[in-house]
C-alpha cells in the first residue's frame, strides 16, 4: 500500500496538482486590463493646455484660488484679507505643484481628475505629472492676470459659484456653453 500512496503523491505533485487544488481551493480573481489613456501629440508635448481639458482645468483652478483664500480667511478669523495678503494667496495658489492632477480616459473622453473636480470612475488609470502641472500654473496665472486679483477676491467673497462663473463659465471662459455645466 505505501508504494502505491507515494507512486500517487509523486505523480500529483509532478503533474501540477497541488493540494489546493485536490482540495478545491480558492479560484484565481478574474484579472481586469485597464489601459491608461492614450494621449495625443498634442495633449503629450503641448505647454498649452489642450481644449479638450480646459473646462475641467478651470474648475480645479478655481477650486485651489477658493480653497487658498478660505485658509487665509480663517487664520484672520474669515475677515476680508489684505489686498497684499490675497496677491500673495492667488500667487501661491497658482505656483503651487499641481502634482495631485492628470487625466484619465472615460467612455472615449479625456477628462482632467484630481482635487475638486469630480470623481469620474472607481476603475480607472490616471496619468499625472508630465505637462499637466506647468499647463495649470500656466493657465491660473493667465486668469490672476486676465481677471485681476481684486476682480477674482470679490468673487472669491461672494462664494464658490461666483468664482467658477468669473473664471470658467462667463461668455470667454473655457466651460461656456457646455451643456454639461462642468
Amino acid at each position: 500500500m505505501r508504494p502505491a500512496l507515494a507512486a500517487w503523491l509523486l505523480l500529483s505533485l509532478l503533474g501540477g496538482a497541488g493540494a489546493e487544488d485536490m482540495c478545491g481551493g480558492p479560484p484565481d480573481p478574474p484579472s481586469r486590463s485597464i489601459p491608461a489613456p492614450q494621449l495625443s501629440p498634442e495633449e503629450r508635448l503641448s505647454p498649452h493646455m489642450p481644449e479638450a481639458q480646459r473646462c475641467d482645468a478651470c474648475h480645479a483652478i478655481a477650486f485651489q484660488i477658493e480653497e487658498q483664500l478660505s485658509k487665509a480667511e480663517r487664520k484672520v478669523g474669515k475677515k476680508a484679507l489684505k489686498e497684499s495678503d490675497y496677491i500673495e494667496v492667488l500667487e501661491r495658489s497658482c505656483s503651487q505643484d499641481w502634482e495631485s492632477y492628470g487625466v484619465l480616459e472615460l467612455n472615449g473622453e479625456k477628462r482632467l481628475t484630481g482635487p475638486g473636480l469630480p470623481r469620474q470612475q472607481p476603475l480607472s488609470v490616471m496619468v499625472s505629472g508630465g505637462p499637466w502641472p506647468s499647463r495649470l500654473s500656466k493657465m491660473c496665472h493667465g486668469y490672476v492676470g486676465e481677471q485681476g486679483e481684486a476682480q477674482i477676491y470679490r468673487a472669491h467673497r461672494r462664494g464658490p459659484a461666483a468664482l467658477r462663473q468669473l473664471l470658467c463659465h462667463g461668455d470667454k471662459g473655457p466651460c461656456a456653453g457646455r451643456k454639461d455645466g462642468g
